[in-house]
């Protein structure tokens, strides 16, 4: 079965098939840049151009960088344009799409999910945490295999400043951070996590995830496992067809 994921991002909007049966992409995905200012109407045209590009005429599962409410309302929108707060998005989408059902979610608890089914946390129980690491962090909660939606980890206040702005990829591009420094800080931030949570898994998730041996050997001192995730930067798009399907169901 295959189910069409989108994953709305702050510096790019991907999407391809998802087979439901593999957990992995029905074929190669297809990006745009995200446009700036990211409103909902611009947007949402870079939506319907992924979309339109595999001539998708069924269900579309999409990822939102903020706390998404009853599959469709944006209630916080940290990395895209505060326009979005209170949007109908599942309406919005749906009706650019023309009329196709629409199921919008957390961009991180999309990739959690994907994760928790087919990848690094299938299996694993008690407490775990994906977290991905982009133009800022996102995260997802596990308990014994269940979504705790919407956390917004990223953030968390770290030595009085937003965490996301300190430890977040872009953090590390904009500051020219080494690999090892900006270790150091994502150490500091898991830590503070780890303080909170307890958790027995992280999951390191987004771009920077296909890069994880220049990294995560560098972080010291958390008792719980450490691992990339395995569907990379496809988790929110593999996660998001995942809950369309239910949805659809």
């Amino acid at each position: 079965m295959q189910i069409f994921g989108v994953d709305i991002g702050g510096s790019g909007i991907k999407g391809a098939p998802v087979d439901l049966d593999r957990g992995d992409l029905a074929a190669e995905r297809f990006k745009v840049l995200t446009p700036q200012p990211s409103t909902p109407g611009a947007v949402a045209d870079g939506v319907k151009e992924v979309v339109e590009h595999f001539g998708w005429s069924g269900p579309v599962g999409i990822t939102f960088p903020g706390v998404v409410t009853g599959g469709a309302t944006i209630r916080t929108a940290a990395n895209v344009d505060k326009a979005w707060v209170d949007t109908d998005a599942r309406a919005l989408l749906g009706e650019r799409l023309g009329g196709l059902p629409v199921l919008v979610l957390n961009d991180a608890d999309a990739a959690g999910v994907a994760e928790m089914n087919f990848g690094a946390g299938r299996e694993r129980r008690g407490t775990v945490i994906t977290l991905t690491f982009g133009t800022g962090i996102g995260s997802a909660l596990f308990i014994d295999g269940a979504l705790v939606p919407n956390t917004e980890l990223g953030h968390l206040e770290l030595h009085g400043h937003d965490a996301e702005s300190r430890a977040s990829t872009k953090a590390k591009d904009d500051h020219d951070l080494s690999w090892e420094h900006w270790a150091h800080r994502v150490q500091k931030y898991l830590a503070h996590v780890e303080m909170l949570f307890s958790p027995e898994l992280f999951i390191i998730g987004g771009g920077v995830s296909r890069k994880a041996d220049k990294f995560l050997h560098l972080i010291e001192g958390i008792k719980a496992d450490i691992v990339p995730a395995e569907l990379r930067n496809n988790a929110g798009i593999v996660g998001a067809a995942m809950e369309a399907a239910k949805s659809a169901a």
